[in-house]
């Protein structure tokens, strides 16, 4: 049985008309842009569903400019986040795809170019109640809720990967909520996402690093 939070009756403190389409969607953005360790220049969202008919009017596309910006639910920038993010040098683009139907009705891709031209590509869907998933980072689909303190890791799949990770969670004495991996090809690229109860101390990002298959760990605060 699911049990049922008071966010999901009430919806989360936010800014904007729809806790879907507003909130949801700006948490989405923030999660994709804390993806990105460096200056963002650039972000082109795609949307589908209910966020294609809809994101003018409900404020999807403003929420979704001010979660790359880094605003909160709760900030009053969210309604000004077009001219701040031109004041910020941040380009932006909204894209409407009608024709893929087999989707979450609000579900966004985002493509986010950094200042060094990499791109980070990200799908989320808004799950309800101001809530959201990250479904697909870099075309590897991934669970990402957003809900806890999380470390992203890239890596080779290689043997011997996941066994250092958990070595350095223990030796840092980190409780696990929640660990999963995800690979695309076997011995090719994987992620490996890890969902803790409580603070991740400093440097453990660093030292899970130090391993010649990681290619990076990314420590995301929520």
């Amino acid at each position: 049985m699911k049990e049922i939070s008071i966010f999901d009756v009430i919806g989360p403190n936010m800014i904007g008309p729809s806790s879907s389409h507003t909130a949801g969607a700006l948490r989405i953005s923030l999660l994709a842009g804390k993806l990105v360790k460096e200056r963002i220049v650039k972000a082109e969202f795609t949307l589908y569903g209910s966020f294609a008919k809809t994101y003018r009017g409900h404020g999807t596309d403003r929420a979704l400019v001010a979660g790359i910006l880094g605003f909160g639910t709760e900030d009053a920038r969210i309604k000004e986040s077009f001219c701040m993010a031109d004041e910020a040098g941040l380009q932006y683009h909204f894209e409407v795809n009608e024709t893929e139907k087999d989707l979450h009705p609000n579900t966004v891709d985002i493509a986010i170019t950094a200042q060094s031209g990499t791109v980070t590509t990200v799908r989320g869907v808004s799950t309800g109640g101001g809530n959201c998933k990250i479904e697909r980072i870099n075309g590897v689909n991934v669970s990402l809720s957003g809900n806890y303190n999380t470390l992203l890791i890239r890596q080779l799949d290689k043997p011997g990967v996941v066994a250092y990770i958990t070595k350095i969670l223990s030796e840092y004495q980190i409780n696990i909520a929640f660990m999963r991996m995800y690979r695309e090809n076997k011995g090719e690229t994987a992620y490996t996402i890890i969902e803790v109860d409580g603070d991740i101390p400093e440097g453990t990002a660093e030292k899970i690093e130090s391993n010649q298959h990681i290619e990076s760990a990314l420590l995301i605060h929520i």
